[in-house]
């Protein structure tokens, strides 16, 4: 168990918000980064430039997550890449709808997105890391609704709760080659997924969350290259919240929490 996986490393959805701040730290980090997106192109190269201006490779290549096919691009930016030895399953969709006015297309779309095609990715990388025998990091980024509920979201709560549980699973089954298996759980962060992308956003003031203000994009990403370098060594199976201790307020029963459930996503 040394730790020492290949410095090569593929996020997906990281043409914008977390996995664009993961993809930039990564290579500040020393790691030639793959990068998927869904719609966004434009977005995706100009995360390949952030990573390339920072000395680094970087390559694009579209993915449907909600596709059979999903893992498809992982393997081809493996392949281009030379190697694979951190997966970031960043990725993912969601719903603001009551279970009761859900069509089943809807709920399908989703789960498959955020918890279909994360298995199929992590299934491929896993496949490639045992090949390769140097070990490697897969690191799921799920939601704090990985651990509770969400009114308007059954989807959204199912799937990264299973993702969760698959986090658990395979860190069980993949510790033996030394690929260490973790989620990091965001709570409410300033991005374009919550409508509140701009520096300002991080000023809000949140009553309902010990810290008082939103996430910023960096501070997940810094758990995820903390998980992604040899300093996690020791860490697999684990869920590493990142919510300025929301959970916290709900755990609690606190009512000014309320409100602040209802904005993340």
């Amino acid at each position: 168990m040394t730790g020492a996986h290949p410095r090569t490393a593929v996020v997906t959805g990281a043409d914008s918000g977390i996995g664009r701040a993961v993809a930039q730290l990564l290579a500040t980090e020393g790691f030639d980064v793959g990068i998927t997106f869904h719609t966004d192109e434009a977005g995706a190269h100009a995360t390949r430039e952030d990573v390339e201006q920072r000395g680094q490779r970087g390559f694009v290549v579209q993915q449907d997550l909600a596709s059979p096919q999903a893992a498809e691009p992982v393997e081809e930016l493996a392949d281009r890449l030379g190697s694979l030895g951190v997966l970031v399953n960043c990725g993912g969709t969601g719903t603001s709808q009551p279970a009761v006015d859900m069509t089943f297309e809807d709920w399908r779309k989703v789960v498959a997105t955020d918890l279909d095609g994360p298995f199929l990715c992590a299934r491929a990388a896993a496949r490639r890391m045992i090949a390769q025998g140097e070990g490697g990091r897969i690191i799921n980024i799920t939601s704090v609704h990985e651990h509770v509920p969400r009114l308007g979201a059954a989807p959204y709560c199912a799937a990264k709760a299973g993702l969760g549980m698959l986090t658990e699973v395979l860190a069980l089954e993949l510790g033996e080659h030394d690929i260490l298996v973790n989620s990091v759980a965001p709570g409410e962060i300033a991005t374009e997924m919550t409508g509140a992308a701009t520096e300002d956003a991080y000023h809000t003031e949140r009553p309902g969350n010990p810290l008082g203000r939103p996430g910023h994009v960096n501070e997940v990403a810094s758990v995820v290259a903390f998980l992604a370098s040899p300093r996690s060594a020791y860490v697999t199976g684990s869920s590493f919240a990142v919510d300025g201790g929301l959970m916290l307020m709900a755990a609690h029963g606190h009512d000014e929490a309320g409100d602040s459930w209802r904005r993340l996503s």
